[in-house]
């Protein structure tokens, strides 16, 4: 049976902790056993790399040099990694390891909540496969990305409400690898009810599927 670790906190205004659960129910219809907690430190506990896969469901926060080195090297060695929107984007913001780990971070969102077209780009992946373009009202995540990822759906900024930014289109969707580990990412979700949306939900659903070792 495959584990999964997912770990929640930070800003509520995320609802980290319902969010954790989605995950886990996902998971568990796939046969995973699933351990949730809301305690940092179970991504550098003894152990930890034994998990197939791990969900960070964190806004801010810091974590300590020690639990940081056991984390990222528990992904580097092939323990899989997956989050949506605040997790990794905006998780440990101040840990460079972690941001070097995260492949994203959070800059900022024009306008707050906007409505905003998402584009798939690599049909032909299992994570895309029979996606279509789909507009969502929610956070425009704007973003530095690591140039090295997949880009599998971006979104286009409109320009209204930073005009110098018009037509930038930022990956939405990614994967990647880290070391030996796939690494997935979706920026959608930024209320655990978006997740209900199907096209958000099967891209997440898949996601996590596919990070998993």
């Amino acid at each position: 049976m495959k584990r999964a670790l997912v770990v929640w906190g930070g800003l509520e205004l995320h609802e980290p902790e319902v969010g954790a659960h989605v995950v886990r129910q996902l998971l568990e219809q796939d046969g995973f056993a699933v351990t949730v907690t809301g305690d940092y430190a179970a991504l550098g506990a003894e152990g930890v790399g034994d998990y197939d896969l791990i969900v960070p469901q964190i806004t801010g926060g810091e974590l300590d040099r020690e639990t940081s080195i056991r984390f990222c090297a528990a992904i580097e060695a092939g323990t899989g990694l997956a989050a949506f929107h605040h997790g990794l984007a905006t998780s440990f913001q101040s840990n460079a390891r972690i941001r070097f780990l995260a492949g994203c971070t959070f800059a900022t969102h024009p306008g707050d909540i906007s409505t905003y077209r998402g584009d798939p780009k690599v049909l032909h992946d299992p994570i895309m496969a029979g996606s279509a373009p789909f507009e969502h009202t929610s956070e425009q995540y704007y973003m530095h990305v690591d140039p090295s990822v997949e880009v599998l759906a971006t979104t286009t900024f409109s320009g209204e409400h930073a005009a110098w930014k018009r037509n930038v289109q930022m990956p939405v969707v990614f994967k990647s690898t880290y070391g030996k580990a796939r690494l997935f990412y979706t920026a959608l979700g930024h209320k655990p009810a978006e997740l209900d949306k199907p096209e958000i939900r099967t891209i997440l659903h898949r996601g996590l599927l596919w990070a998993a070792r």
